[in-house]
């Protein structure tokens, strides 16, 4: 069996979600170091493509967040130029990272997702924000959700409770991406579910349950310590962590996923679960919900990431 001495990772990039990508690179990072593994961190750029060419790693493990890190783009130039890496396949990447595309999938397996329109910026410019802005609101009712169809780390994501809100939301929803998904908004318990494989077939972890002081999980609630509680496990019955638990895995089996991911649902006051969106590069921060179900499981966050390299390394 190969051992496993050097591994680099990569974090930072160029989208928004920079920073909590770089914090995530260095929890990994400093996980591996404490076993002994050496461990280089690198950002992408011009000369990514020549470094892991002149100087190859034994395994790459992208902790990249957003456009490019999440979009299939790394995992793409990873497999041009051979190197094992952690996470998900191009394709499977692409699919995660389009929420419109993982919410037809999951809905042809009969899993429950929020009822919304995908609506393009040409549209609102072109075909008469106000106008489009009534028949939403008169379609979906209120309140309503407003994400773009692509990213994380809830940029541009907004909550809306009036037909007043609406437009403003989708001007800032625009400024992260060109689609916007206008959502019903999910009354319930939100919930992170995370995944794991390594090599015995995916396992769900312990659902995190997430409680925003301020009642919505933006950015600065999802990165600011203490600014959200977390229960984990969740604080929900028997069976409705078990569905959401089946959620999770069944979101990481058809969208085609490997290694490690995260599912967030709802789960409503009547016990269904409703799938939000799929992550393949789930936060790995000090405040993220990975780790802290993997901590709640009784796993070792520093020997997960390790099975996970070297299960990079075996598959070549």
């Amino acid at each position: 069996m190969a051992d496993l001495d050097r591994v680099l990772v990569l974090a930072g990039g160029l989208s928004p979600e920079h920073e909590v990508s770089v914090h995530s690179g260095r929890s990994v990072a400093e996980a591996l170091r404490r076993l002994g593994v050496e461990v280089q961190v690198a950002d992408v750029g011009s000369g990514l493509l020549e470094r892991l060419s002149q100087d190859p790693p034994q395994v790459v493990f992208p902790v990249l967040h957003g456009s490019a890190g999440e979009d299939g783009t790394i995992r793409e130039v990873l497999e041009l130029v051979g190197a094992p890496y952690v996470g998900a396949r191009p394709g499977a990447c692409r699919l995660a990272y389009s929420k419109p595309a993982a919410k037809a999938l999951l809905t042809e397996r009969g899993v429950r997702v929020p009822r919304g329109t995908v609506l393009p910026k040409s549209a609102f410019h072109d075909l008469g924000a106000p106008a489009l802005v009534e028949r939403l609101a008169d379609r979906w009712g209120l309140p309503l959700f407003v994400k773009p169809d692509r990213g994380g780390s809830a940029f541009g994501a907004t909550p809306v409770t009036s037909v007043q809100d609406l437009s403003a939301a989708l001007v800032s929803c625009f400024a992260y991406g060109d689609s916007a998904l206008v959502e019903e908004q999910m009354q319930g318990t939100e919930l992170a579910v995370g995944v794991l494989d390594t090599g015995e077939g995916p396992v769900a972890l312990p659902p995190v349950e997430i409680v925003p002081d301020g009642g919505v999980y933006d950015y600065a609630a999802r990165y600011t310590a203490g600014r959200t509680e977390f229960f984990c496990p969740a604080r929900l019955g028997t069976e409705a962590i078990t569905a959401a638990t089946e959620v999770a895995l069944t979101a990481h089996r058809v969208l085609g996923l490997r290694d490690f991911s995260r599912t967030d649902v709802i789960v409503g006051a009547d016990g269904r679960v409703t799938f939000l969106e799929a992550n393949v590069a789930p936060g790995l921060t000090e405040t993220s919900t990975f780790p802290m179900a993997a901590a709640a499981a009784g796993l070792d966050f520093a020997v997960v990431c390790r099975e996970l390299a070297h299960q990079a390394l075996l598959r070549g």
